[in-house]
C-alpha cells in the first residue's frame, strides 16, 4: 500500500506531511511493471531529461487520427486548403501552449495532472474531471486509435479487420501494462521511424495537393475545423504532468515547457495539413473511408511503409492514453489496495476499449468527428477552473492534494454550468445542433470558447464573493 509521509523511507525526503507517497522501488528499470498509482514519487525515484518529452509527445500524433483532422475540415467541411491549414495551425498552437504550462508542475509536486487538478476542485469534486478523463483517455481515445491503426494494418495485410484490432490492442496494453519507463523507451524508439516515414510520405503528398480546387463549404465550417484541431490537440492537456512527475524538482521549467509543446504543436500541424492536402486530390468519399485514401497517393512501397507507420503510431499513442486513462481512475479517489492497481486498470480499461473499438470499425468518420468536438467540450471547462485556480493560488501546498476534507466545490459547478450552457447555445455536431447554430449557421461551433470563459466567470465570481480560494495549506 501507499503510503503517509511520516511512513515513508527517510531517503524520501520531498514528501510533506499529508502527501501520500508511492509504494515500492522502480527506478529507471524498462521490464519491470511501474508500481502504485496517482501518488506522490519520491526523489530518490526522480529520472529523465526535458529532451524526452519532445518525442513523447511527437511520436503519438504520427498517425492516421491525426492526418484525418485535416482530412474533415477539407473532404467533411468543405473548406479550402488554407483556410483548413489556419484553423488546423491555430488549433494545434493553443493546444501545444496549455500542454507546455501544464507540464510544468509535474517535477514539483510529483503527481499526476488529474491529481494536480484537486487543487481547483478539490478531492471529491475532482471525481468529475477525473472521471471524464479515464473514460475519455482510457476507452475513448484508446478505442479511436485503435480503429485508425487496425484499418491500416488490414489496408497492408488483408488480414481480418478484428484480427488487426487484436494485434494491435495486444501490443498496446503490453507496454501500458509495463508503465511508465516502458512508455518513454517506445516513444523514443518509434520517433525516428516514424519521422522519416511521414516527412517523406508528406513531401509526396504535398506535392500532389491543389490548393486552389474547388469546394463547398458547410456553413461554420472554419470554427468547426478549429474546434477539431483544438480537441484533438488539448486532448493530451489532461496527461501532461504524467510524463513530467518523475522529473527532478530543479528541472529546466523553460526546457520541459519548449519539447512538451514544440513536439506536440509541430506533429499535429504538420500531419493534419498533410490530411488537408490529401482532401484536396482524393475524392470525399475516398478520403473518409480511411488510411488507404492516403496511401493510394503514394508509390507502392512508400504506401505499404506509411501504413506500418500509421499502425505504429497507433500504438504510440495509446499507450500514453491507455497509462495516463489508469493514472486518472486511481486519481478519482478509489481505495484500491493492489501495487499493481495503475497496472490492472489499464487492463480492464483496454478490454472495454477493445470492444469499443470493434463497434466503430465501419462508420468511422462521423464518429471521429463527434468524439473531437466533445473532447473540447469539457476540457475547455476544465482548463477554465485549473489556469484561474493558478492565478488565484500561487505556490499551493502539496497536502491540498491528498486530503479527502478539503473541499473547493467552486470547480465542479463551475465547470457543469459552463459545460450546460456552452453545449445548449453552440454546439454543433451531427447527434445536438444548439440554439445558435440553429438559427446562424456560420456561427459554427463555439463551444470550447464559450465554455472557457463562462466556466471562468462562474468561478472566479464564486471565490470573489466568498472571498476563497487564495488558501495555500490546509487549515486546522
Amino acid at each position: 500500500m501507499a503510503t503517509r509521509d511520516q511512513n515513508a523511507p527517510v531517503s524520501d525526503p520531498g514528501a510533506e506531511p499529508g502527501v501520500l507517497v508511492r509504494e515500492g522501488t522502480y527506478g529507471t528499470r524498462v521490464l519491470e511493471v511501474e508500481p502504485g498509482g496517482a501518488e506522490f514519487i519520491p526523489l530518490n525515484e526522480r529520472h529523465g531529461k526535458p529532451l524526452q518529452l519532445f518525442w513523447t509527445w511527437t511520436s503519438p500524433n504520427m498517425e492516421f487520427a491525426t492526418i484525418f483532422v485535416g482530412v474533415l475540415g477539407v473532404a467533411g467541411f468543405g473548406l479550402g486548403f488554407w483556410e483548413a491549414a489556419l484553423a488546423l495551425v491555430l488549433g494545434s498552437a493553443i493546444g501545444g501552449l496549455t500542454q507546455g504550462i501544464l507540464s510544468l508542475r509535474g517535477p514539483k509536486y510529483g503527481v499526476p495532472q488529474m491529481v494536480l487538478s484537486r487543487f481547483g476542485f478539490g478531492y471529491w469534486g475532482n471525481i468529475l474531471p477525473a472521471g471524464l478523463n479515464s473514460v475519455t483517455a482510457g476507452i475513448g481515445w484508446f478505442a479511436v486509435n485503435s480503429v485508425s491503426g487496425a484499418l491500416a494494418l488490414n489496408v497492408l495485410t488483408h488480414l481480418p479487420q478484428v484480427l488487426c484490432l487484436i494485434i494491435i490492442v495486444a501490443v498496446q496494453l503490453v507496454v501500458a501494462f509495463f508503465g511508465y519507463n516502458l512508455v518513454h523507451v517506445f516513444e523514443r524508439y518509434a520517433f525516428p521511424i516514424l519521422t522519416i516515414i511521414f516527412l517523406i510520405a508528406a513531401g509526396v503528398i504535398l506535392s500532389k495537393a491543389h490548393p486552389g480546387a474547388p469546394h463547398k463549404t458547410i456553413p461554420g465550417a472554419f470554427l468547426i475545423e478549429l474546434g477539431a484541431s483544438f480537441g484533438y490537440a488539448v486532448g493530451w492537456n489532461p496527461y501532461a504532468s504524467d510524463y513530467t512527475r518523475y522529473l527532478k524538482p530543479d528541472t529546466s521549467k523553460k526546457a520541459i515547457a519548449w519539447w512538451t509543446g514544440a513536439g506536440l504543436f509541430l506533429s499535429c500541424a504538420v500531419l493534419e495539413i498533410v490530411g488537408a492536402a490529401v482532401g484536396t486530390v482524393v475524392s470525399p468519399g475516398n478520403a473518409l473511408a480511411g488510411p488507404g485514401g492516403m496511401t493510394s497517393l503514394l508509390a507502392t512501397p512508400l504506401a505499404d511503409l506509411t501504413l506500418l507507420a500509421i499502425a505504429l503510431g497507433a500504438v504510440s499513442a495509446n499507450v500514453l492514453n491507455i497509462y495516463s486513462g489508469a493514472l486518472s481512475f486511481t486519481a478519482i479517489g478509489i481505495k484500491l489496495p493492489l501495487t499493481a492497481r495503475r497496472a490492472i486498470v489499464a487492463l480492464g480499461f483496454g478490454i472495454i476499449g477493445f470492444f469499443l473499438a470493434w463497434s466503430g470499425l465501419h462508420d468511422a468518420g462521423t464518429k471521429y468527428e463527434n468524439f473531437l468536438l466533445i473532447i473540447a467540450y469539457w476540457i475547455a471547462p476544465w482548463l477554465a477552473v485549473y489556469f484561474c485556480d493558478l492565478l488565484l493560488r500561487r505556490n499551493p501546498h502539496e497536502n491540498l492534494l491528498f486530503s479527502a476534507r478539503r473541499e473547493n466545490w467552486a470547480g465542479p459547478v463551475a465547470m457543469l454550468i459552463g459545460m450546460g450552457i456552452s453545449i445548449w447555445l453552440f454546439s454543433n455536431q451531427t447527434e445536438y445542433i444548439g440554439v445558435v447554430p440553429t438559427h446562424i449557421g456560420s456561427a459554427g461551433d463555439l463551444t470550447f470558447e464559450a465554455g472557457f470563459l463562462i466556466t471562468a466567470v462562474v468561478y472566479l465570481g464564486w471565490h470573489a464573493i466568498a472571498r476563497t480560494g487564495r488558501e495555500t495549506t490546509l487549515t486546522t
